[in-house]
């Protein structure tokens, strides 16, 4: 009987060593260490990766609050796989973008995350800061995929995979405090009205005034809104009768046309400086144009688009080639910029023959000084901190190419230098 069991036991590990070897044999791909594959050119891949294409998702907003800034978002990254597979690709790869439109709905981005996770090595875009914070866990836990939000909530700093292109929102803030400062008459003792989007995004923006109004002395009059708030009539009202000497908003381009135009038309013409997703010009075809170019003002984590440079010249000509009858803005500034920044690790990460997850991410970390051609200089080597500090201030100006100029160059205020996002 022991005879007959060994014999059996034999028998079964021939079985399995010739299952073993059939497998490997009939497979172009061999596994490696760790599980992952190695295919073409001996470069190990992983989620997303085939010997043919790197698959990248997108999770936008094309029909929610940020429909114009998911639009151009979207559309430059687009424009800028295809230039890259025009080229020859990357790592002898062609880049594919899937493309999901999530409206600002928390639950469509969730199940649009989910659907596109197995599918892709990472995301070049990912609208919202509450819905981007909402799958940190799954990032941070087993997914370990690269994500490069438009978003930049400091509750998104920390995790390995999920890297802030630009200053944080409260750095932000307390840069556009410091041209309120500066730049407009707002002194110690005034007090200075915040408008903001209950959530990740007001938040966080609401940490950067309070911090630097405690700095320059200020009072803070707080109105919290909703992303479904349109009319800010009652906010002005409020803000009218509290005395505010300035305004800072921190919600969508449509709150902000709102509040401006309302409080010209009622008289409280005082300075409002808004976070880099409060403006879109196409704002300044609407009833509150005027009143925008003449007392609005909202900072950004880059040059605009109209800035005088070769990689926004030729990003012009290049995207109004491609869609000549849409509008240019900042959009397609930060899209263009994260995309730029996978690419650039992507690309990397082929030089040390590791397109997985683990390998793309390892890749990113050395990028240090990574320059996306718009006026800031992006250290990506620390993910506990925003790939910069650095703000622009922009105006409204329907004159100038993208409807935007720039009022101050780059810079970080005192403030943001001491504070900690």
């Amino acid at each position: 009987m022991t005879h007959r069991r060994q014999a059996v036991r034999g028998l079964a590990a021939a079985l399995a060593a010739l299952v073993a070897l059939t497998a490997a044999g009939c497979s172009s791909k061999a596994k490696t260490d760790d599980g992952k594959q190695t295919g073409a050119g001996g470069v190990k891949t992983g989620k997303g990766v085939t010997d043919k294409t790197i698959s990248l998702g997108a999770l936008t907003d094309m029909t929610g609050v940020y429909a114009t800034l998911g639009k151009s978002v979207t559309q430059s990254q687009q424009l800028y796989v295809k230039q890259v597979n025009a080229a020859g690709g990357i790592c002898g790869r062609q880049l594919e973008l899937t493309v999901r439109d999530h409206g600002y709905d928390p639950q469509k981005a969730l199940a649009a995350y989910t659907e596109l996770e197995p599918k892709v090595v990472g995301y070049a875009q990912f609208i919202g800061s509450p819905f981007v914070a909402s799958v940190k866990p799954k990032v941070d836990g087993l997914d370990k995929s690269l994500v490069l939000p438009q978003a930049w909530s400091a509750s998104l700093l920390g995790s390995p995979y999920i890297r802030v292109l630009g200053a944080t929102y409260d750095v932000e803030t307390i840069n556009a405090v410091d041209f309120l400062l500066k730049e407009k008459g707002l002194k110690s003792g005034d007090k200075l009205g915040h408008v903001y989007f209950e959530g990740d995004y007001g938040e966080n923006a609401l940490k950067g005034s309070k911090y630097a109004a405690e700095k320059a002395g200020l009072t803070v009059v707080e109105q919290k809104i909703k992303p479904t708030d349109n009319d800010m009539s009652a906010q002005v009202a409020a803000l009218k009768q509290a005395g505010v000497k300035a305004v800072v908003i921190s919600a969508g381009p449509r709150q902000a046309a709102s509040l401006v135009g309302v409080a010209a038309a009622t008289g409280m013409k005082v300075p409002v400086v808004g976070n880099n997703s409060a403006f879109a010009p196409q704002l300044l075809g609407t009833q509150a144009g005027p009143a925008l170019e003449k007392m609005y003002w909202f900072a950004s984590p880059s040059l605009p688009i109209g800035a005088d440079t070769p990689t926004a010249k030729k990003l012009v000509a290049d995207y109004k080639a491609a869609y000549p009858s849409d509008t240019l803005d900042n959009g397609i500034v930060a899209g263009w910029t994260a995309a730029s920044v996978f690419g650039e690790a992507l690309k990397k990460a082929c030089a040390n023959k590791d397109l997985t997850r683990d390998g793309v991410d390892k890749a990113l970390l050395t990028m240090t000084s990574h320059d996306a051609g718009f006026g800031m200089s992006h250290n990506l080597g620390d993910p506990k901190a925003p790939s910069s500090r650095e703000s622009v201030i922009i105006q409204p100006d329907k004159s100038v190419p993208g409807g935007m100029r720039t009022v101050r160059q780059p810079f970080v205020s005192d403030a943001a230098k001491s504070y900690t996002p």
